[in-house]
Formats: C-alpha cells, structure tokens, sequence
C-alpha cells in the first residue's frame, strides 16, 4: 500500500476529481470562490495542511460531500 502525506494525498484527490468531473483547476477555482493561486499551491504541495475551510469550498464547486471527498483512500494517509 502507498502511504501518503496530507498534501500528497489532497493534491491526488484534487486531480481525481477534476478528472472526473472533467474540469480544470482554473474552473474548479471559479466554482469554489476561491483563487487558483490557493489551488495551484494545493496542486503543487506548497499547502502542507489545506483548511478544511477551502476543502468544504471545494467540495461545493465539485457538487460533492465532505464525505465523497474523504473516500476510504483517505485511510492511506500517513499522519504521524
């Protein structure tokens, strides 16, 4: 199993999603209200510990939960 870090894992998720929506980040950005420059900084792992604020903000752009968003791959995070 692949263990990950916070921003690896929401940086992967984002691109799931996206893809899956079919969207870009700038879009994503547009639908969420907030800066592509927040998102780009998730993308790229700048944002070692993204609010779960943005998160909710995200999950609204996307039309999805917190809970779709916190699928069980969040279990491969690696916390400590």
């Amino acid at each position: 199993m692949l263990i990950l870090n916070i921003s690896e894992w929401t940086a992967n998720r984002l691109k799931v999603l996206c893809k899956e929506k079919n969207i870009t980040i700038n879009k994503l950005a547009t639908l969420s209200g907030i800066t592509q420059s927040t998102l780009n900084s998730i993308i790229k792992g700048e944002s070692k510990n993204p609010r779960l604020s943005t998160i909710k903000k995200i999950c609204i752009g996307l039309n999805i939960s917190i809970n779709d968003f916190f699928d069980e791959s969040f279990d491969e995070l690696d916390i400590d």
